[in-house]
């Protein structure tokens, strides 16, 4: 069955619940910056992932515990993957990403995080050789000149004094540590596991990476959760941000195929920025307008199948 036919079969449901479901997975993911930004003022960024993650862990152990056999090879031949794969992707784009909201806004945050997918082909491309067309090369340029103009303000005098956002820097850094941790978790070491059970034991070492950070921040006096709207944050972003975006996301994957699901993934910037506008009441102006369409006009030039054949699902 192609991914087209899914929009045309007999079946009502069978056409829209994958579509909800799509368009509003990009939204639970976006959700993660917003619940970031309002929860960081109370409590310490590496308590916060930890929490998180933690939490994230503890609601996947079921399909871990499934899939014990193939976690537990993949646990002993490949240890350093498994712990760098929770490095890359729960500690610097946990702990670092809510640090980095102390210091630039959500919708900064939004619009650099938003090029990963750009990082991901340049990498591919260094490291493994990928073939890559003019499109592909052209998209990521252009991507990275709207991320230049979000960072820059629009204005060139600041490259030239320096003059830039420690918060949109770190957000470079994480948007390429998600890049590579993207990367690596392709390839013979993960592909016997099933999805679900190998994102929880990503989570897995991800805490027990955190773990001895938050304990120093807890020891330290720094912020802990007390209030409701501090437990309603980490609340939100375990429910929102990480099992419902996940859980979206692998189940359009699942329905409607990779190539379909990553178009929804369009709307990331789009919820975003609305969200951080909407929300947060954080300001809108010029630079942010040409930096969304810059990067997301690169990103849709570089990643979107236009003129590729439909892949099937199995």
């Amino acid at each position: 069955m192609t991914n087209a036919s899914l929009f045309a079969g007999s079946s009502g449901a069978s056409r829209f619940v994958p579509l909800v479901v799509m368009i509003l997975t990009p939204l639970f993911f976006s959700t993660n910056l917003i619940f970031g930004r309002t929860t960081i003022p109370e409590v310490a960024p590496f308590t916060l992932a930890f929490l998180r993650w933690t939490a994230a862990s503890l609601a996947l152990a079921p399909f871990v515990w499934v899939a014990r056999h193939h976690v537990r090879a993949y646990l002993t031949s490949s240890p350093r993957h498994w712990l760098l794969l929770g490095f890359l992707g729960m500690w610097i784009c946990g702990a670092g990403v809510y640090y980095a909201l102390q210091f630039t806004t959500a919708t900064n945050a939004t619009l650099i995080y938003t090029t990963s997918p750009l990082m991901v082909i340049l990498l591919e491309r260094l490291f493994f050789a990928r073939a890559t067309g003019w499109r592909e090369l052209a998209g990521i340029a252009i991507g990275f000149f709207g991320v230049a103009i979000i960072v820059l303000q629009g204005d060139l005098d600041r490259l030239a004094g320096l003059d830039l956002n420690r918060g949109d820097l770190m957000f470079i850094a994480a948007a390429l540590s998600w890049a590579v941790y993207s990367v690596l978790l392709k390839g013979p070491r993960t592909s016997a596991m099933p999805v679900s059970a190998l994102f929880g034991a990503i989570t897995i070492a991800g805490a027990l990476l955190l773990a001895p950070f938050a304990l120093w921040e807890w020891m330290s006096g720094a912020r802990m959760p007390s209030t409701v709207s501090a437990w309603g944050g980490i609340a939100g972003i375990v429910v929102f941000s990480s099992l419902l975006a996940f859980g979206g996301y692998q189940y359009g994957v699942a329905r409607l195929g990779a190539s379909t699901t990553s178009i929804f993934m369009y709307l990331l910037p789009v919820y975003g920025v609305g969200l951080a506008v909407l929300v947060l009441g954080e300001p809108f102006h010029a630079h942010h307008m040409v930096g969304i369409l810059t990067v997301l006009g690169g990103l849709v030039l570089a990643t979107a199948p236009i003129g590729r054949p439909p892949k099937t699902r199995p």
